[in-house]
């Protein structure tokens, strides 16, 4: 594009901008910009301070400012379609009041696992990217209702806190080689789910028993929330660390009945297409919900229909 076109392109933006900041708009359109970088006219000084909504769709960013929370602290819809970008950055989860953003349309291989702390979100569009898996905590806000994932021929499955929400996914599910993968996974049919990294061992229906240190973690748990306000108070003599940690941070919560769980997970596979939200994607995707149970009794009577 000639140096004349983007000087003039660029004036326009930083008026546009300007026009924004002295008016306290809560809306800005820089939609069909032409953008390479984020403008850092809305990074000036307390940035925008009054804008809830920006609009940036169809440009060609490719990254975002570490800062953008800071100069945009009260944006609650992010519209970020169709642009280039290829990592989001981990200050994304300080946006505290962000309820919808979409970043469709992108090169994202990776979603930071901080877009997790966005308690306030409640609609997430990934479609249309690179993605190979999405954070494990992802939908663990009770706000969040709609997520997306349209397109992302890598993806396989869904964290486990999402099996409750509205799913948009026709495309997803290509098979991929994952044998370099070092995470436990557990199969059912011809679909093998890797779970994360934190699942240290699986159990099955054949077990009857679950192991005595998982026994042991969820009975001193119990006891340290009955007759401890704090589990920080805990000496570190009165365990090892890593079992300390463990103890204050359960590797998750039975979906069957909420009992916390440290080492052991039964898993339970629920493909998309066999449940109420088939159709949305129209029996077409592989990608299925891994729901985790604590012991085999809850494994059995889990339903994700009830």
């Amino acid at each position: 594009m000639p140096d004349g076109i983007c000087s003039v392109m660029a004036s326009e933006l930083c008026k546009t901008i300007s026009v924004a900041r002295l008016e306290k708009h809560k809306n800005l359109f820089l939609n069909y910009r032409n953008l390479q970088h984020f403008p850092l006219e809305l990074l000036k000084g307390e940035g925008l301070q009054y804008l809830e909504r920006l609009y940036m769709k169809r440009n060609s960013l490719t990254t975002l400012p570490e800062n953008l929370a800071q100069k945009l602290p009260n944006l609650v819809e992010l519209y970020l379609h169709s642009n280039n970008i290829v990592v989001v950055p981990e200050a994304i989860g300080s946006l505290v009041k962000l309820q919808c953003l979409d970043l469709s349309d992108n090169a994202l291989e990776i979603v930071c696992p901080e877009i997790g702390r966005l308690r306030a979100l409640r609609h997430l569009r990934l479609a249309n990217n690179q993605l190979q898996f999405l954070p494990p905590d992802l939908g663990r806000s009770r706000e969040l209702q709609y997520v997306y994932v349209d397109n992302n021929i890598h993806l396989k499955g869904l964290p486990s806190y999402l099996y409750n929400k509205v799913i948009g996914c026709s495309g997803c599910g290509a098979p991929i080689q994952v044998s370099e993968v070092k995470l436990l996974s557990f199969s059912s049919g011809q679909l093998t789910v890797f779970l994360p990294a934190e699942v240290k061992a699986i159990g099955t229906e054949r077990d009857h028993v679950l192991p005595l240190q998982e026994l042991a973690m969820r009975g001193l748990y119990r006891t340290c929330h009955h007759f401890l306000k704090d589990l920080n108070s805990l000496s570190p003599i009165s365990l090892p660390r890593s079992l300390l940690e463990l103890l204050r941070c359960p590797l998750g919560h039975c979906h069957r009945c909420s009992e916390p769980m440290f080492t052991i997970v039964y898993p339970k596979l629920f493909p998309l297409r066999e449940t109420p939200m088939a159709g949305l994607h129209q029996g077409r995707t592989t990608v299925s919900f891994v729901a985790y149970c604590c012991s085999t009794q809850c494994l059995q009577t889990f339903d994700l229909l009830s």
